[in-house]
């Protein structure tokens, strides 16, 4: 019952509450992914605002920041993931991370993921830092 409260409360739509939390963490460069799987796959696109976005972004439990770095660590650990990577460094940023922030938890992640992971990492974010607002 207390899991389905907060839909029922404000009587948003799984997806529609995927989409406010999308351009509030990911802003334009979220839409650009959704977009992107509209002529391949549409019902992915619905499934990636849903799921993630209006499920689980949406939780109350912790801070889209906290989020964020969670994110940015997983994805840092995975190593094969940095287009994705790059998105939400660049999230970490809307959400409030600062740019040293976002470095240490991409270089916790050579404990754990291995000093490649860490290393490819960085240069993600050094990329999105390179195009990104100055902080």
């Amino acid at each position: 019952m207390a899991i389905h409260q907060k839909e029922h409360q404000d009587n948003e739509t799984r997806f529609e509450r995927g989409l406010r939390a999308l351009g509030e963490i990911d802003g334009h460069g979220g839409q650009q992914v959704v977009d992107s799987l509209a002529d391949i796959a549409p019902d992915f696109s619905r499934y990636l605002i849903e799921f993630p976005f209006g499920d689980i972004y949406s939780r109350p439990g912790l801070d889209l920041r906290s989020r964020e770095i969670a994110t940015i660590a997983a994805l840092t650990a995975l190593g094969n993931a940095r287009p994705q990577l790059k998105v939400h460094v660049q999230a970490g940023l809307n959400v409030g991370l600062s740019r040293d922030e976002i470095v240490e938890t991409i270089m916790q992640m050579a404990v754990y993921a291995g000093f490649p992971a860490a290393l490819n990492g960085l240069f993600a974010a050094k990329e999105v830092f390179d195009v990104a607002e100055p902080s």
